[in-house]
């Protein structure tokens, strides 16, 4: 009998998908667009200037900065940064992605994380959304984004905000509507 002692931290390519009862574009706007993207996950605004170099920057949520406040914690304004790598609407959006909140993941280079949305031609007016996550040398953002801290209030990753961004999308509520 063999053990499996790897974490996520050891992976270097986090996959997730999602089947969501929305159009393509829909989906697109939930993700790219500061109004939707507010709503879902962890509340923190994405600001996208979508086209390939673009900047893309989130800003650190109220409900952040009162967190940080209450604990005694730093919280600066952007909280996480990237570059627009790949764009096409509403299908595929390409991006480098780092994470600043944290002072571990703020150190380590910027990721790669690639949206892709495709409708199921057996499931009409269903599509599903792919994230795969490249986290190579970034070992503490792949425990962060992997939801591995979940149990010390670090949140659970990219599983949640998936989660999160379909019951919006679907419902009109996120869960911390």
């Amino acid at each position: 009998m063999s053990t499996n002692t790897d974490t996520l931290a050891d992976v270097t390519t986090q996959v997730y998908r999602v089947y969501i009862k929305a159009t393509p574009q829909k989906i697109w706007d939930a993700i790219t667009e500061p109004e939707w993207n507010a709503r879902y996950g962890y509340g923190a605004p994405g600001l996208y200037d979508l086209r390939p170099g673009g900047a893309y920057t989130s800003t650190a949520s109220d409900e952040m900065r009162k967190y940080a406040a209450e604990n005694g914690l730093p919280m600066q304004d952007v909280i996480a940064d990237g570059q627009v790598l790949e764009i096409d609407p509403p299908r595929k959006l390409v991006q480098t992605w780092r994470l600043l909140m944290d002072e571990s993941t703020a150190k380590e280079p910027f990721s790669k994380l690639t949206y892709e949305i495709s409708e199921l031609p057996a499931q009409p007016g269903v599509c599903r959304l792919t994230v795969t996550h490249d986290v190579t040398g970034a070992p503490a953002t792949g425990a962060l984004t992997g939801g591995e801290l979940e149990e010390s209030g670090a949140g659970g990753g990219w599983a949640w905000v998936l989660s999160d961004l379909k019951t919006l999308v679907e419902t009109g509520s996120a869960f911390s509507s």
